[in-house]
């Protein structure tokens, strides 16, 4: 197949001989086959054909097909979705659970800020209404005083 090929070119041109190679396909090396017998010989049947032919052949057994597996009542999918929401309802229930506390604290936390402002106002109340009693201190009168051209008269 290496025959030398000519191609022409266009006008003007010489001409080239050029060799093309085809490449051969490798053929596997053919494995040799080794005989297996049969656990068991199959029964060989022969039919008579109406027109008076004889054919002989192994008699095919018919395939068992496999047997039907029971399925669950519930399917697995089914049980694992089922799962997964009470899991997410616990979750949910809990986080509920979590808001109130939080709601009950802040809630809590007001009430004592507001009692603790209501006594001490009525601790500072007591100091200021009990210091005008009298204590046995030195009492000054304030007269009506005038003041004139930035001068204090009496």
């Amino acid at each position: 197949m290496n025959e030398p090929t000519t191609h022409r070119r266009a006008a003007g041109h010489e001409t080239t001989a050029v060799q093309v190679h085809t490449p051969a396909p490798i053929t596997p090396a053919p494995e040799q086959a080794v005989p297996v017998q049969p656990g068991h010989i199959p029964a060989v049947a022969s039919i008579v054909m109406p027109d008076g032919r004889v054919i002989t052949g192994y008699a095919l057994t018919p395939m068992q097909p496999e047997p039907v597996v029971p399925k669950p009542p519930v399917s697995r999918a089914a049980v694992n979705v089922a799962l997964g929401g009470v899991g997410f309802l616990a979750v949910c229930g809990g986080l509920l659970l979590l808001t109130t506390f939080i709601a009950a604290l802040t809630a809590l936390i007001t009430q004592l800020v507001i009692l603790a402002a209501v006594i001490f106002g009525g601790w500072i109340a007591v100091q200021v209404l009990s210091a005008s009693g009298d204590r046995g201190g030195t009492t000054v009168n304030i007269r009506k005083a005038v003041i004139k051209r930035n001068r204090f008269y009496q």
